[in-house]
């Protein structure tokens, strides 16, 4: 078994990677899974699920519950295939847009929206509607405006318990005369509850 443990921030370098498609790094997924108050049989949906890194992990943390990923991107589906498979977890991953595969989708407890192909509006209404009454909603950033957007969301949904965090990770590196710090793109998480 690639990991044997329940702890969120399984290291990126255990997952399988293609180039063309975005990981979301360890210490973000850490966060993440610890914004979405997870049980052992919550259902989520995973929006613009990449490489997999967090469907993998959601897996981890709900044993029983039901995980569902989605990506416009055949590689990234492929890949979450792949990645899934590696750590012997199971997940209903669906190829196409979000907006036209949400609607389809039973109601879950939560939902992270890491892709919003720059629709984060219908995206976010969508997603809302199959969120379940005091479910959880995680949207992940690095645009300013995107930010700007969402917090006019949780106005209007009257989204409440509200918790916005920027990460900004910095990475050791060895290089020839020591080790230096490397800083990655700054990261905004934002997490609420439906009323």
């Amino acid at each position: 078994m690639v990991w044997v443990y329940r702890t969120a921030g399984i290291p990126d370098n255990l997952f399988e990677r293609f180039e063309t498609v975005p990981i979301t790094k360890e210490e973000i997924r850490a966060i993440v899974i610890s914004k979405l108050r997870l049980k052992e049989n919550s259902w989520v949906i995973d929006v613009g699920c990449g490489s997999g890194s967090i469907t993998v992990e959601l897996c981890i943390q709900v044993p029983n519950g039901q995980v569902f990923g989605i990506d416009s991107d055949e590689s990234a589906i492929a890949l979450t295939k792949r990645n899934l498979s590696r750590f012997g977890m199971k997940a209903s991953l669906f190829l196409g847009q979000a907006q036209e595969i949400l609607p389809t989708l039973p109601q879950v407890d939560s939902i992270i929206i890491g892709g919003s192909s720059g629709d984060v509006t219908r995206l976010a209404d969508l997603a809302l509607d199959r969120l379940k009454p005091g479910g959880r909603i995680i949207f992940n950033t690095i645009l300013i405006e995107t930010l700007c957007l969402i917090n006019g969301l949780i106005k209007q949904n009257f989204l409440y318990d509200v918790d916005i965090t920027q990460v900004i990770v910095t990475k050791s590196k060895v290089v020839s005369t020591g080790t230096m710090m490397v800083a990655r793109n700054p990261v905004t998480i934002v997490s609420a509850t439906k009323p």
